[in-house]
């Protein structure tokens, strides 16, 4: 009896490691012909835009991708310099990483300033009842009012530089990180706050930092990567009047009429995204790996 007992639980064993093993395979294939539409929805598009370009025949109107892609290595290889603020130092650059760094400078502050003081606020209203009472009209006035039309207040207050546009950059960064944390504690069960006060948790911060900000985590780090991609298009903005970086690359050669280095820059833009983005996204996943 024992040996078939052995038999039939090794045949069971061996049945499980094949279905598992299929069950990879089956991932593996999914994943394979995801890439395989991807790769040829890409082929698809490039082939259209060339035929596109070629119909209108002339790159100040619609630059062929051809065109963008020797604009791109023109940009990415054409030597500069790059003077690194607050140390006084010119190091060697490209005119692209020039361009990218100027742009990183008001982009990285603004998003974290703005991404910090909005989830703060948002946490700080959703949690009290009195302190959303006496700002949420506050909060209603000012919402509706578009990033960029702050732009003269931040000339006057900071002047045209990286400060001012960090500024508009924060201002955009604020109040999408303000209503995702907002939302994120109002949405936080009744239950599971009287389950933790059951257990002894009887003062407002330790049910904050122990509780609410643990289950609004997920709507807290949606606001985050939103507001990753969000400031790249308010960053382009910023830069109309003047800041260097990025966007002002791209108004810039758009008013001489090289709309092939516009559209060049503008896939620097889409190619920092995309590494950012997922590079969040595989923080957001560690983190959030509880709810799995």
């Amino acid at each position: 009896m024992s040996v078939e007992a052995g038999t039939a639980s090794e045949s069971s064993t061996t049945e499980l490691a094949r279905s598992g093993d299929g069950e990879t395979e089956g991932a593996s294939g999914l994943d394979a012909v995801g890439l395989a539409y991807g790769a040829v929805g890409s082929v698809v598009f490039l082939a259209v835009w060339q035929a596109a370009a070629m119909a209108v025949g002339r790159t100040y109107l619609l630059p062929s991708p051809v065109e963008v892609a020797t604009a791109f290595v023109v940009e990415l290889t054409a030597p500069t310099t790059f003077a690194v603020p607050f140390v006084g130092v010119t190091v060697p650059a490209t005119r692209l990483t020039a361009n990218l760094a100027q742009s990183l400078l008001h982009y990285v502050p603004g998003l974290v300033v703005g991404s910090v003081l909005g989830i703060a606020l948002g946490v700080g209203m959703g949690w009290s009842a009195r302190l959303d009472d006496a700002l949420t009209p506050v909060t209603r006035f000012l919402r509706p009012i578009p990033p960029l039309a702050w732009i003269v207040f931040a000339i006057v207050w900071i002047g045209i530089g990286h400060g001012g546009a960090a500024f508009i950059v924060g201002i955009g960064a604020f109040w999408i990180n303000f209503y995702n944390a907002y939302a994120g504690v109002e949405g936080v069960s009744t239950h599971l706050k009287e389950v933790a006060a059951s257990l002894g948790v009887d003062d407002d911060l330790t049910m904050i930092r122990k509780v609410v900000l643990p289950a609004a985590t997920p709507s807290i780090a949606t606001g985050i990567r939103t507001s990753i991609g969000q400031c790249w298009m308010i960053v382009v903005a910023a830069e109309l009047f003047g800041a260097p970086g990025v966007g002002f690359q791209i108004i810039n050669a758009a008013q001489n009429l090289a709309t092939d280095v516009s559209v060049a820059y503008m896939g620097v833009i889409s190619l920092v995204f995309l590494v950012s983005d997922g590079l969040f996204r595989r923080v957001e996943r560690r983190v959030l790996a509880w709810r799995e």
